[in-house]
């Protein structure tokens, strides 16, 4: 069952999963969270409406009713989740993959997520064991439930600050944000690729990929906007550009919304970042009162562990930014608002957002770096003994790969959840000292392990 991954189900439709797999996610969701009514969402994908279809017709022949919400971003649907009470839900997107994607974001109570490990392994079992799905005497049923759209959006708008001072370029990506941009973001911003599109004919919605970000980089520039804004497929995700068109990343904006949170409304406590977060954001938000916490990447552990420390607000190399002002979840317009509100507070004090970057910004970042090896586990170990064994180490973790940290440089070698490469991450006070260290990494793994 190729499709079922640590943090939700997803692949290509028709090849890794299909509508039968759909069906009988539906059927075994309500045993799974013992619930009785099920909330559903979905994106714009074309395969979208098959997958929507028998995941209802699966939880209500389990007996148990459907709240539709028919297309939504996948934050919506969280909130939906916490905000009205439902014991199950299912997103149904492939978030910031190719059009072919498809596939399903579970959550519990209090739109906890529900990853591999916290119930859909089970559900895979089930289904690989050929556990019959026997409908109910009595069905479930359907119900619209428009009314989610309002209530999330009346949501979102509680944050919006005045932004009369700011030029604003974004990129929709043909993705789920068309629901609400123009309701939050009036006319202001330049909007490219606004039109809600499954096929994304535009580019991938993925902002991560460099060349998915180019046309909001020419934008910015043509329209001398201070900041750009691009959001992936189901807008749960984020990421912005500054008014040079540079791609800032994602992980430094987590430092940026501690000026909103920390600053202006003096909140002190935890906040949350993934293992592969630079050192720079902890040392910038101390002095404000906020504590890093580090834990591991996906919403599947961030979630659930920014939530257990009740921190105030977290986020992730991958662009994911998370709040206790909603239910511990991630939602791409919600940090939207609030960067715009502290880029626009910035301006009137005459600080670009570049100049707050640069504030930030203390070491030169390798990005993520990938390396297709077979034996994952001796690579990691080779890479964390070698270095280990050539200075003392100020800090080890080893709960997502390894991060190991000395005085003047840091790195992160962790296995890829959903491909099949080992990711590393280096970070150091120096450009000379960080291609020493990544020349090092890249001749202990393609010498001793064939990476490729």
């Amino acid at each position: 069952m190729g499709a079922f991954h640590a943090y939700d189900i997803r692949g290509v439709y028709g090849v890794d999963f299909d509508k039968d797999v759909a069906y009988k996610v539906g059927y075994f969701l309500p045993e799974l969270l013992s619930a009785d009514k099920v909330l559903v969402g979905r994106d714009a994908r074309v395969s979208s409406p098959e997958i929507h279809e028998y995941l209802l017709k699966g939880i209500t022949d389990a007996g148990a009713d459907v709240y539709d919400a028919g297309l939504c971003t996948t934050p919506m649907v969280y909130f939906g989740t916490a905000h009205y009470g439902f014991k199950a839900s299912v997103q149904i997107t492939a978030s910031h993959n190719p059009a072919e994607y498809n596939g399903m974001k579970v959550s519990r109570e209090n739109a906890l997520p529900v990853g591999l490990d916290t119930g859909l392994g089970q559900i895979r079992d089930w289904i690989d064991a050929g556990r019959p799905c026997v409908p109910a005497e009595v069905k479930g049923q359907v119900h619209p439930m428009p009314e989610i759209r309002k209530d999330y959006l009346d949501f979102l708008l509680k944050y919006k600050g005045d932004w009369s001072g700011l030029k604003i370029a974004m990129d929709v990506s043909n993705g789920m944000a068309s629901l609400f941009v123009r309701d939050i973001f009036g006319d202001q911003p330049t909007y490219i690729y606004e039109e809600m599109d499954g096929r994304f004919p535009n580019h991938e919605p993925n902002p991560l990929n460099p060349k998915n970000i180019v046309d909001l980089q020419k934008l910015v520039a043509e329209t001398k906007s201070d900041i750009g804004v691009i959001y992936d497929g189901d807008a749960d995700r984020v990421m912005f550009v500054d008014e040079n068109s540079r791609f800032i990343s994602p992980d430094l904006m987590i430092a940026v919304l501690g000026h909103y949170f920390l600053e202006e409304r003096g909140e002190k406590g935890y906040i949350h970042q993934d293992i592969r977060s630079s050192k720079a954001v902890g040392e910038y938000l101390a002095p404000m009162g906020g504590t890093m916490n580090t834990w591991r990447v996906g919403r599947a552990y961030a979630a659930i562990k920014l939530r257990e420390l009740d921190g105030v607000f977290g986020g992730e190399l991958a662009g994911h930014y998370y709040f206790r002002d909603f239910f511990y979840s991630d939602s791409g317009l919600l940090a939207a608002i609030l960067i715009l509100n502290v880029v626009a507070k910035m301006k009137t004090q005459g600080v670009s957002l570049s100049q707050l970057i640069a504030r930030i910004e203390k070491y030169q970042n390798s990005g993520e770096i990938n390396f297709r090896v077979e034996d994952k586990k001796g690579a990691m170990d080779a890479v964390r003994d070698y270095f280990m064994g050539q200075e003392k180490a100020t800090a080890y973790m080893d709960f997502d790969g390894y991060r190991v940290e000395f005085p003047d440089w840091w790195f992160n070698i962790r296995p890829s959840n959903t491909e099949p490469y080992l990711r590393f991450l280096c970070e150091a006070t120096s450009k000379e000292l960080l291609d020493e260290k990544v020349a090092m990494v890249r001749k202990i793994l393609t010498e001793q392990f064939g990476a490729r």
